[in-house]
């Protein structure tokens, strides 16, 4: 299958074109069927730039809903039986999409909250400042094995774990494109940084994702910029040729920078593997980084306290602290002629061994 390329045609056709279990990961940012009606102006009576588009608009809620459950369907069917779909939109739609989501079979991984820290005013004061958009991360069934890069997240958040609610920025200053006029070429443009994090999390490198709804090309543009292929669906012949321009400057980082690999996905290496290659002996201390607690290390790999308490690296660990778990790998350390030595660091020698 071809991939790296835009489908200049309506997202049903374009979706009933793929292949079944072809795609690794959708992002779908469909009609919002806003349901405006007349012109919204600010305060000195400037009109401002809405959604007015033809695309976005719908006779009832049984058509947008006939739609969604159209495209959704094709969704799932070429997703491969491991891939998920992301869906965005705000709260016009998103609790529909959600419905349909679960009637076609896709099992609900998380909702994340898009907090916009720079989001248009009420200018009518007569409800909240829309401030938020919501995504919907879904697996394609309840058996699906997704890709989440548990650890990726983690350290893009200052290593701690990455919630549910992002403080993003919405499209603005040189990403957004504008043509000769300088109107916005498309009124809904998504942030690259807002899909960064979605790509980032949910995919690997060499990893298939497919937009049906491509637009100027978002998805593509970050895609390629860390090592995904991409196939985009758009009938607007404006917004294929912007994306087209748009992708061309794309330069694909070094696959160094980002093929990163998770704990989890790592070679497992047992403690007293560091024993049988002798860069730890027993009798060797092992103690916390603070200093507060130490053990001797046995010959089997086990650890052995001061007061008689033994077990693994992780067991001691946990008794030592009087918690229920303990990352031992973590905890302790290793005296060296270089100072105190992680024995995780020592961990990571030796799979680059092994590797």
């Amino acid at each position: 299958m071809k991939t790296d390329i835009i489908l200049n045609m309506d997202c049903l056709a374009g979706l009933r074109d793929l292949p079944s279990d072809s795609v690794d990961l959708v992002f779908a940012d469909p009609p919002y069927n806003l349901q405006l009606s007349g012109q919204l102006t600010r305060p000195d009576q400037s009109i401002v730039e809405g959604v007015n588009n033809s695309w976005d608009q719908f006779d009832s809620f049984k058509a947008y809903d006939h739609f969604s459950e159209q495209w959704l369907s094709e969704c799932h069917r070429v997703l491969k039986q491991d891939g998920a779909i992301w869906v965005i939109g705000s709260y016009h739609n998103i609790f529909r999409l959600g419905k349909t989501l679960q009637d076609i079979g896709f099992w609900i991984l998380n909702d994340v909250v898009w907090r916009k820290t720079n989001p248009m005013p009420n200018f009518r004061g007569r409800r909240f400042t829309n401030a938020h958009e919501t995504l919907i991360w879904a697996a394609k069934s309840p058996k699906s094995k997704y890709q989440f890069n548990y650890d990726s997240m983690k350290m893009l958040n200052e290593d701690l774990q990455m919630r549910s609610d992002w403080s993003l920025p919405i499209c603005n200053g040189q990403e957004r494109l504008k043509d000769a006029q300088g109107k916005k070429v498309h009124p809904t443009q998504k942030p690259e940084n807002l899909l960064s994090r979605v790509i980032l999390a949910t995919s690997k490198p060499g990893d298939i994702i497919l937009d049906p709804f491509f637009g100027t090309g978002t998805t593509g543009a970050v895609a390629k910029r860390l090592g995904r292929r991409y196939i985009g669906i758009e009938q607007d012949a404006t917004y294929v040729k912007n994306a087209e321009r748009r992708l061309s400057k794309i330069t694909q980082a070094e696959n160094n920078l980002v093929d990163l690999k998770e704990k989890r996905d790592l070679p497992r290496v047992p403690f007293g593997a560091l024993l049988e290659r002798g860069w730890i002996k027993a009798g060797d201390v092992l103690f916390d980084q603070k200093n507060r607690f130490s053990a001797k290390v046995r010959a089997d790999g086990s650890l052995l306290t001061t007061d008689k308490k033994s077990g693994s690296i992780h067991a001691v660990g946990a008794q030592l602290q009087g918690s229920a778990s303990c990352n031992g790998w973590s905890f302790w350390y290793l005296d060296s002629t270089d100072g105190p030595i992680s024995i995780d660091s020592l961990r990571d020698d030796l799979r680059k061994e092994m590797h």
